[in-house]
């Protein structure tokens, strides 16, 4: 008997963690923070749950904060297992996940500062120094090729094309037939300069998709031709454009 839980990215669309219980062994699925809204990143505090400690391993679909930001506060609270990930997103957690804790560190000093915080004194989420012990448990997987991340249960990760590194990861159950669960992710789009188009989906009986722009279809056009529009009206007029960046890949 398998179970699924969500632990995030349910009724919002960060903090991605699903809890995958099979034969008495558990693997998170993601290990995301909570972003946004004051009511969401107080999330970030709660504990699991389930102690980190009985978890067998953490799989990772990619590197942005909200599927691994919380992965410091996992080690920090007991997790000593392996964390599954491709080269690419094991390159990018090398980058976003100490600069996550200096961040953290940062808000906490200037809470303390200037005292507008309710904890005295403010303490940080996690820090740089969490940040890399967490980077001490990652373990590099090859795309297309399974590897078993617990007793009975195989992952495998596929070219999702969302940004470097990025996949599909299907789960498989050993001694079941017609026992496949296939986490998305974050999806790609396809003909995107620099970033690889996504692969082809492989098989499974469950498909666990997450549908922030589930309710959009994207333009053919690249809106190169809008924002270019916007800056030449903009430079017409001798004002300034600020562009908000979202810093990994997007910008």
């Amino acid at each position: 008997m398998a179970t699924l839980t969500f632990l995030g990215a349910s009724r919002t669309v960060t903090g991605s963690k699903y809890l995958l219980e099979a034969d008495g062994h558990r693997i998170l699925v993601d290990c995301g923070l909570f972003q946004g809204l004051r009511e969401l990143r107080r999330r970030n505090w709660a504990a699991l749950p389930i102690h980190p400690a009985s978890l067998h391993a953490v799989v990772l679909t990619h590197a942005h904060i909200d599927h691994c930001g919380w992965l410091p506060r996992l080690v920090s609270s007991g997790f000593h297992g392996r964390i599954y990930c491709t080269a690419g997103t094991a390159d990018l957690c090398s980058l976003v996940l100490p600069d996550a804790g200096r961040l953290q560190e940062e808000d906490a000093r200037l809470a303390n500062r200037h005292r507008f915080s309710r904890h005295t004194p403010a303490v940080p989420l996690f820090t740089e120094a969490d940040a890399a012990a967490a980077l001490n448990h990652l373990e590099i997987v090859n795309f297309d090729r399974p590897v078993d991340v617990a007793p009975n249960l195989r992952a495998e990760f596929t070219n999702a094309g969302h940004l470097l590194g990025s996949a599909f990861v299907r789960v498989s159950r050993l001694n079941g037939i017609g026992q496949r669960i296939l986490f998305g992710g974050d999806l790609g789009r396809y003909g995107r300069p620099v970033l690889p188009d996504p692969m082809p989906a492989p098989d499974a009986e469950t498909l666990l998709v997450e549908s922030t722009y589930g309710d959009r279809v994207h333009p053919d056009a690249d809106d190169a031709t809008l924002l270019a529009r916007v800056i030449e009206d903009t430079r017409a007029r001798g004002g300034r454009v600020i562009i908000p960046s979202f810093s990994v890949v997007r910008a």
